[in-house]
């Protein structure tokens, strides 16, 4: 008794909270904590028990208001309770729906079965990668280390040892759950509750698999090469379908995740499928023209840059980009100019610059031309 929190607590609402608000919070701390999502791990399993228990009571307008009134007391056997919210995993009929509801096509997670022995697909495993800009660009083999959940060798997953096998429970007939009325000052109460003896699985092992005390499965950690596929851009996950951790009864492995981050290049800027890059030119080369070189994800090309080109002028490269995802065709290739005004001129270097300037007609600077013909339109 000491040691039960609070059901409001538990759920995380107040106790003015309504029925819909309870189960929104039951919902997401149901989907956080189930078993399903962390194989062997008994502090989300105790998690999820508690959940289930301050649900079941605070879900029927009944239960909820003998536990106003008297607190975990009106439950409890030692207090002429009943238990109602004792047992762990349901004390109502229609538990089962309910997680059906929530899990139901959640990820391939799916609810867990009424047959504690049904097939059960393994978690699926998340990890990162880093790479490169052109490592994206071209693709890449790479090893990923990863901590997985396998099924046992010895015992091929029955948790049995070898020339043993499991038997069916016969407390509960291989159901995983019994169902205990008792009599309390409230009346009679009957309860679904996790069968005491073999914990909810349903059956008994006798002689426990040493390799993996039973348990089906053992942790490996290992190097799995994978294919980091061309054009993956940075944020994108890629699916490894059976690479997660093994199931349990004989159901499939879970899925590998792997999230893929891609460094910033100095020279490259990514947007989608195309790629774009800044080449500065002289004011010579802006002016007369030049063949000047352009880098690319495939290389150095040639392009020759015409007479007169301005500032901020975008030159395309067809089909120089990205690969597309598992496809064969590629983004375009963007190069923008600008144009470098050169510094430090020497007293000649000026002369010669200034001679040229005057030198120059109002023909020449179109720009500036049509720029100084509007401002006296406007102020005439």
């Amino acid at each position: 008794m000491a040691d039960k929190r609070d059901y409001y607590e538990v759920l995380g609402v107040q106790k003015s909270a309504s029925d819909d608000e309870i189960k929104k919070s039951f919902r997401k701390l149901a989907r956080q904590y189930h078993p399903d999502l962390h194989p062997d791990d008994k502090d989300a399993e105790a998690k999820f028990k508690e959940i289930n228990e301050a649900y079941e009571v605070l879900s029927d307008k009944d239960k909820r208001a003998k536990y106003d009134q008297f607190g975990h007391a009106a439950f409890d056997p030692s207090y002429g309770g009943g238990g109602a919210g004792a047992g762990g995993f349901g004390g109502f009929a229609d538990m089962g729906d309910i997680f059906d509801s929530i899990f139901g096509g959640f990820g391939g997670f799916g609810g867990r079965s009424s047959n504690p022995n049904a097939p059960r697909r393994g978690a699926d495993i998340e990890t990162s990668v880093t790479i490169d800009f052109m490592e994206a660009c071209s693709g890449k083999k790479m090893n990923v280390r990863l901590n997985r959940s396998e099924q046992c060798p010895d015992c091929r997953g029955t948790g049995a040892a070898a020339g043993t096998q499991p038997k069916t429970c016969p407390d509960c007939n291989g159901t995983g759950t019994r169902r205990v009325t008792q009599r309390t000052p409230f009346g009679n109460i009957s309860q679904q509750t996790t069968c005491s003896r073999c914990g909810g699985k349903g059956k008994i092992i006798d002689s426990p698999c040493r390799t993996c005390s039973g348990s089906g499965t053992v942790r490996k950690t290992q190097e799995r090469e994978v294919e980091i596929p061309a054009g993956v851009d940075d944020g994108q996950t890629l699916r490894i379908q059976g690479g997660g951790h093994a199931g349990k009864n004989g159901g499939p492995s879970g899925d590998l995740h792997i999230r893929v981050d891609v460094r910033p290049d100095p020279i490259f800027e990514r947007d989608g499928y195309d790629v774009w890059t800044e080449v500065p030119l002289t004011y010579t080369q802006a002016a007369l023209g030049a063949e000047i070189i352009v880098p690319t994800v495939d290389g150095k090309v040639k392009y020759i840059v015409p007479e007169g080109t301005q500032a901020g002028t975008v030159f395309r490269l067809r089909g120089k980009g990205i690969k597309r995802l598992y496809r064969s065709d590629r983004g375009d290739h963007y190069v923008k100019v600008s144009v470098e005004i050169p510094k430090n001129l020497s007293k000649d270097q000026k002369q010669k610059l200034k001679a040229f300037e005057d030198s120059l007609g109002e023909k020449n600077y179109q720009k500036r031309q049509s720029f100084f013909d509007k401002l006296k339109d406007k102020f005439k």
